[in-house]
């Protein structure tokens, strides 16, 4: 077991992480009451969803920390809850303007900047599109695919581990894994592109309710969840971060990619408190107020 090969040392600090993820649940839990409470219904279950992001991830880690053999079981896991929160996050911004009709009545006559990252941040030369509802349908469309087809891919690589075809990180181009995470990662650049279309275009309407942090915390989850595990686990395929009996280069790897995701999630959960926790009955400016008031209306 993990825990008998441990000295004092890192019995300690796998103590603290567990802690970390615990205390992360339990701050995700009282936020998830308090909006239940005081956010109206048509945007209660989508940032309870997004909330729900950083301490799944950090459970998904420690889970992953303790029992090794499920690393490729929690890692799943937590990429295809976040392929839905990619998706949660687009409709909270509509949701946040009002709603998709609400939305299409203020910027009738306006365009999405559609030059944006991560596909076509340096095709600037790319025209603007019409707000419509088309257009709106496949930008949802753009987050959806990932959300649906993200659980088909994780369901396929794990048959193909029971017939151990897919080996986690073996990405020789014989293997199954190179070309599932190019697939996976073609689709994550799809996904991403509409979200970052919508921020373009409601950034400024959405600035007193907090959208740029909010889209901060959510840029971060994902660099740290994807990015900086690819980092990691490549740098311990090269044999940068050496191995240490009995554990390989790729499992120290896994390793440190846990311990650190444990301890930001623990961060980005703290900070989710505060920005997404904010009175209704506070003071407002107008266009956000009459939002507000339309959103009220809509919820029973």
């Amino acid at each position: 077991s993990v825990s008998a090969g441990l000295d004092l040392p890192g019995i300690f600090l796998f103590a603290i992480l567990t802690l970390m993820t615990l205390i992360a649940n339990l701050v995700f839990i009282e936020e998830a009451v308090y909006i239940y409470r005081k956010i109206p219904s048509s945007k209660r279950s989508i940032i309870i969803w997004i909330n729900a992001a950083a301490p799944v991830i950090a459970t998904t880690s420690c889970i992953g920390m303790w029992i090794p053999r499920s690393t490729m079981f929690t890692d799943f896991t937590a990429a295809v809850f976040f392929a839905t929160v990619i998706h949660k996050f687009l409709m909270m911004m509509i949701k946040e303007c009002g709603g998709e009709k609400l939305l299409l009545r203020r910027f009738e006559n306006g365009r999405f900047k559609i030059s944006t990252g991560p596909c076509c941040c340096c095709c600037l030369c790319l025209p603007r599109v019409r707000i419509t509802r088309q257009t709106l349908f496949w930008l949802k469309l753009g987050t959806l695919q990932f959300a649906f087809l993200r659980p088909v891919l994780m369901f396929l690589s794990i048959v193909l581990w029971t017939n151990g075809n897919y080996t986690l990180y073996n990405f020789s181009p014989k293997g199954a894994a190179i070309w599932i995470s190019c697939f996976v990662g073609v689709l994550t650049i799809i996904a991403l592109w509409p979200v970052g279309i919508m921020f373009q275009q409601v950034r400024t309407l959405l600035i007193c309710k907090k959208i740029i942090p909010k889209f901060a915390l959510y840029q971060f989850i994902l660099i740290l969840n994807h990015l900086q595990a690819a980092i990691i686990n490549i740098l311990a395929m090269q044999g940068i971060i050496p191995c240490a009996p009995p554990l390989s280069s790729s499992a120290r790897g896994a390793y440190m990619t846990q311990q650190v995701l444990i301890m930001e999630m623990f961060l980005i959960t703290l900070i989710s408190r505060v920005v997404y926790r904010r009175r209704y009955d506070d003071l407002e400016p107008l266009e956000c107020t009459s939002e507000e008031a339309g959103d009220n209306k809509q919820a029973p």
